[in-house]
């Protein structure tokens, strides 16, 4: 009894380095954001002045704020498209329909993911540039011109999401490709033998049998495009045209560092984290029943 009372001691020395740095940055901000919810303060006066539910109602009253959640579901959609299920498919058709140059095409595809996304916002800027941008002097070629999307309610939260999954599309295609590179070869062979499509066989076979590397990538995906969010907007459109390319990451930022609101900052920075931990409770209870783990 005395040897394990002494392992205990030991295992808790060891993780307490962790324990500690793991309560200062995580568990204490998170605490002190929910504290300042239920205040109004300007950060530069002592004295703060308790408002209960008062941030959170402010919230929900405003009428900018309808538009800041279906910008911010907007965003996370086509983070999916373009940062999930892209790098999938091409994973899966560079894996066994177009294998050749493999080591070449990861190479090429992971660069972005060590570019500052500062580099990236400005470039994509050149890219899509309506007047002068390489896309639309070839669009011009064939008779297309190219929105002002800067200007541009729908297109706006289009290019913020292009910028972002192509920051992180290099990870998620090196994780899936590694993922379904680990599928039995003879078993996809034999159902090319027995003449099963290649969509079919990329449903009924790759996507369940990688399902476990699926559901991590897609929530890093979202995890990863939440963080990355502020960069393009801060570089590219402030929240602009009229707030239609603002998400609640960024108003929980104008909130608290341009209007000195804190308490709705924080207030904001609370829905954020309710909306990630439902939508984790919506995968668990809908996908991650159905996820194949090998052994």
């Amino acid at each position: 009894m005395k040897n394990k009372s002494i392992f205990n001691l030991k295992a808790f020395v060891f993780l307490f380095p962790t324990l500690l740095v793991f309560g200062m940055f995580l568990v204490w901000p998170l605490i002190y954001t929910v504290y300042l919810s239920f205040f109004k303060w300007n950060m530069i006066s002592k004295n703060k002045v308790f408002v209960g539910f008062e941030n959170y109602l402010t919230i929900f009253k405003d009428s900018s704020t309808k538009q800041i959640l279906m910008n911010s579901f907007w965003y996370i959609f086509w983070i999916i498209i373009f940062a999930v299920c892209l790098p999938y498919i091409m994973a899966f058709v560079l894996n066994y329909l177009l294998p050749k140059f493999i080591d070449a095409y990861k190479a090429i595809l992971f660069v972005p993911a060590v570019m500052s996304l500062v580099v990236a916002s400005v470039l994509f800027t050149w890219i899509l540039n309506p007047i002068s941008g390489p896309v639309a002097l070839i669009l011009r070629q064939v008779g297309i011109s190219m929105p002002f999307w800067s200007n541009s309610e729908g297109w706006v939260i289009f290019v913020i999401a292009l910028i972002v999954s192509w920051k992180v599309f290099g990870y998620n295609f090196i994780l899936l490709f590694a993922a379904i590179s680990g599928i039995s070869k003879e078993l996809i062979e034999s159902a090319k033998m027995d003449n099963i499509s290649n969509g079919r066989i990329f449903f009924k076979i790759i996507l369940p049998i990688s399902s476990a590397t699926g559901i991590y990538v897609l929530i890093m995906a979202i995890v990863q495009a939440l963080q990355y969010v502020f960069t393009p907007i801060a570089v590219l459109t402030q929240g602009g045209p009229d707030g239609a390319s603002s998400n609640i990451i960024y108003e929980s930022y104008r909130q608290g560092f341009e209007m000195f609101n804190t308490g709705r900052s924080a207030a904001l920075s609370v829905i954020t984290l309710l909306i990630c931990v439902i939508l984790l409770l919506i995968e668990y209870v809908f996908v991650e029943r159905r996820v194949y783990y090998e052994n």
